[in-house]
């Protein structure tokens, strides 16, 4: 049976695990590692699958800037799965259940980067509809938005920056 928790400190090894094999090298999981380190992870859970972790979503802040504007908000990044497991749902579940506790903690909107194919399944919508952009060149359909609120973007515009740890990279 899967069960979707918060990560505990016994769950670090194979995170950076399941990061290093979903994308077949570690810049995911040191990533993950030096966010942890800096206290800036919002929220990081895990897929337990029978006693074992097979994927895992991570959230931290990300900040909105324009002359008019500063926002601090969520990012998503990243969410794996170990290989033999992807491709059955286990993702969807925990960005839908990440979804839904960020949203439960006053949390309004989610930006990431990632497949425009995949990811509208969850409501995400190109970023650039509401005039907020990456502060690196990205294609434009795969920067993305979900309001966990609605209206919660309106007037907010300006450039999204993640946390320095994701320039280590």
């Amino acid at each position: 049976m899967l069960y979707i928790r918060k990560e505990v400190p016994e769950d670090y090894q194979s995170i950076f695990k399941v990061n290093a094999e979903a994308f077949e090298r570690e810049v995911e999981s040191r990533l993950v590692d030096s966010l942890r380190a800096s206290q800036a992870l919002i929220l990081s859970l895990v897929a337990e699958l029978d006693g074992f972790i097979i994927g895992h979503i991570a959230f931290s802040e990300v900040t909105i800037t324009s002359e008019t504007c500063h926002k601090t908000s969520v990012g998503l990044a990243p969410v794996a799965v170990l290989p033999a497991f992807q491709k059955m749902g286990y993702g969807s579940k925990l960005v839908v259940t990440g979804l839904a506790m960020l949203s439960d903690n006053d949390y309004d909107a989610v930006f990431l980067m990632g497949h425009p194919e995949y990811y509208p399944r969850f409501g995400f919508v190109r970023a650039s509809r509401f005039d907020i952009f990456w502060e690196h060149d990205y294609p434009d359909e795969a920067f993305m938005v979900k309001e966990l609120k609605t209206g919660s973007l309106n007037g907010i515009n300006g450039i999204l920056r993640f946390r320095p740890e994701f320039n280590e990279r």
